[in-house]
């Protein structure tokens, strides 16, 4: 596979941008002049693929990674108690805290570079707040499809550490069926990776010929350097933007100034792209 094709940027306006009415999910109206609020809205959420009111058969997932939304929720509000089933649930806090209650009896909050997880299998109902009064909460929520239906439903979470990402990659999800060592297992075959990184420091992550993965960049700005068995090639994502990667290649993530925060999503490669037939 030549270079051009291993690096597929996928540029923040391209995402679609979903602004719901804040009563449709139980809160009230949006307040005037409140310093606290960094959005006029109660949710600002950028949808990777398609998903609620946003319909493109064309982009409805990457491999088994069916949503990536990039949710910032205002102080005081949230997601009201809603169902789900038979998916793997994966939500990454970037700034803020999140509090989760769910019909399974669990509640808690969870702060800045911690993880909600959910294997939704037979039907939970849950809800997502931030509880805070003067800080807004950022969080990326990931839905994976899972190899077999009906799983027992499973809930649990990890709290953030900033000296297991600083600088290296933090190895967070894995299969269930896989020998890897991560504090989350899920119903399929698909690793996150997650890493803060400051200006200049880079880290590396090899694809073989049967993979592909999915690069946020979260936070700052990083360069990707890939390379191939017949060239290199480079490109640049600064926050929100996002990148599809396949193997076979090796990939260099280096921090731009101000230092970069990344997630990837790697999984097995089954040709699907929002740039299939382009």
């Amino acid at each position: 596979m030549s270079t051009l094709n291993v690096v597929r940027k996928v540029a923040q306006d391209a995402l679609f941008v979903s602004e719901p009415n804040p009563f449709m999910f139980g809160n009230g109206s949006n307040p005037r002049g409140n310093a606290s609020w960094t959005n006029a809205n109660w949710l600002k959420s950028r949808f990777h693929f398609a998903f609620a009111e946003y319909r493109n058969p064309g982009n409805s997932r990457f491999g088994v990674l069916r949503v990536m939304n990039d949710d910032l929720v205002q102080p005081d509000r949230g997601f009201g108690a809603h169902p789900h089933a038979n998916m793997e649930i994966v939500t990454y806090v970037v700034h803020g805290e999140l509090t989760h209650k769910d019909s399974m009896g669990n509640q808690e909050s969870i702060p800045r570079g911690s993880v909600q997880f959910m294997s939704a299998g037979t039907g939970v109902v849950h809800s997502e707040f931030n509880k805070s009064t003067s800080e807004p909460l950022r969080f990326i929520q990931m839905w994976v499809l899972p190899r077999k239906q009906n799983v027992p439903v499973n809930y649990g979470s990890l709290h953030g550490d900033l000296s297991s990402r600083h600088n290296k990659w933090q190895h967070l999800v894995s299969d269930r069926a896989s020998s890897y060592k991560t504090p989350i297992k899920i119903e399929q075959d698909a690793n996150f990776y997650v890493a803060e990184l400051d200006e200049g420091v880079a880290v590396d992550l090899d694809l073989r010929a049967n993979r592909q993965a999915y690069l946020l960049c979260i936070e700052g700005s990083v360069s990707i350097e890939a390379t191939t068995e017949d060239a290199v090639c480079a490109e640049k994502l600064d926050e929100h933007d996002a990148s599809e990667l396949f193997g076979p290649a090796h990939f260099t993530f280096a921090a731009e100034p101000g230092g970069a925060h990344v997630l990837v999503v790697e999984m097995e490669k089954d040709g699907s792209s929002r740039f299939r037939g382009l």
